[in-house]
């Protein structure tokens, strides 16, 4: 795992870990603690921030709100912003890879243009993506 120095992370495995998914919490926990342990930087984006906090805001969980902040503290995920550069890369992207979601792709493309060594995420299609390595949750031992 030390090949990975700054590990961008998609919105799925910080659900799984902050909502206690029955099959990957443990599994994410581990992974996290792995990252922390070797001294990884983490990175999300602003993608990641309305994905996870649209249904607690909708909720009025102001308990959740707060337990994301204090996950991206802690775990001193650092949070990036989209920007041209980046909208530029996921229209790249997106039109190389016909079948990924916009969203995705401005994810990928955050995680390139931050030169991120490594994508985590749960969605396997993007294992195709040939410009970062991208794992799911399941690739690590």
């Amino acid at each position: 795992m030390t090949e990975y120095k700054k590990i961008f992370l998609d919105t799925t495995p910080i659900i799984y870990f902050l909502d206690a998914d029955i099959n990957f919490a443990e599994k994410v926990e581990q992974i996290f603690e792995r990252f922390i342990e070797e001294k990884c930087s983490m990175a999300t984006s602003t993608i990641t921030c309305t994905k996870y906090l649209t249904y607690p805001y909708r909720t009025g969980n102001t308990e959740k709100i707060n337990v994301f902040f204090e996950f991206l503290t802690d775990c001193n995920v650092q949070i990036q912003p989209i920007d041209i550069s980046i909208a530029k890369k996921a229209a790249q992207i997106r039109a190389r890879y016909k079948d990924f979601k916009t969203m995705d792709c401005l994810q990928l493309a955050t995680a390139c243009v931050q030169q991120c060594d490594l994508f985590l995420t749960n969605d396997k299609q993007l294992r195709q993506f040939d410009e970062l390595k991208c794992m799911v949750i399941d690739d690590f031992k």
